[in-house]
């Protein structure tokens, strides 16, 4: 098992259309952005231009998280809100404007991998999966299988777990709770 603390400090900007993004991680390690040919990333970024068109990206799933504001969009025309923390789920390729400003959380995952899904947690979670993320919303002790990390907001944890053992959590507040398998 291999865990991996992803802070934002140590994140760096690159410009989208909207604003900044700053990247997590890109899985596997080998693929390259531009190319399209990651399984996941993890992002976060700034809306900055209203109204901005999200990046496409055909065959990809996309969950983003407000992390400051509440989210006003349209997605292929039809307008929905979302409440700060509250997950948004959408197909990559849709057209997607965003007509607020802020910051995001972004994970864009291959439509190859089925199993996936993203939640808010708090307390205890068990998982088995190949990969666990979490993301802090606030300064947090994530304590993994009996081990303390503590996160700073906005900060990350990847668990890479190739042999699906159990993973007992802990969460001190609440945090993105995300799995995949592939």
């Amino acid at each position: 098992m291999n865990i991996s603390l992803l802070t934002k400090k140590s994140t760096n900007p690159s410009i989208w259309s909207g604003g900044l993004t700053y990247e997590y991680i890109i899985y596997p390690k080998t693929a390259i952005y531009a190319d399209r040919d990651f399984g996941f990333r993890i992002s976060s970024a700034t809306i900055e231009e209203v109204p901005s068109e999200f990046t496409k990206f055909k065959g990809y799933h996309r969950y983003l998280v407000m992390l400051d504001n509440e989210l006003d969009v349209e997605i292929n025309k039809e307008k929905k809100a979302y409440e700060k923390y509250e997950i948004m789920e959408f197909n990559s390729d849709d057209e997607v404007t965003s007509f607020t400003k802020g910051t995001d959380f972004n994970w864009m995952v291959s439509e190859k991998i089925s199993n996936h899904k993203l939640e808010i947690a708090n307390g205890n979670q068990n998982c088995n999966a190949e990969i666990v993320i979490l993301f802090s919303l606030h300064s947090t002790i994530i304590t993994i299988n009996e081990k303390p990390y503590h996160l700073e907001p906005y900060d990350a944890l990847v668990v890479e777990n190739e042999e699906k053992e159990n993973v007992s959590l802990h969460f001190s507040t609440e945090c993105l709770f995300g799995a995949l398998d592939f």
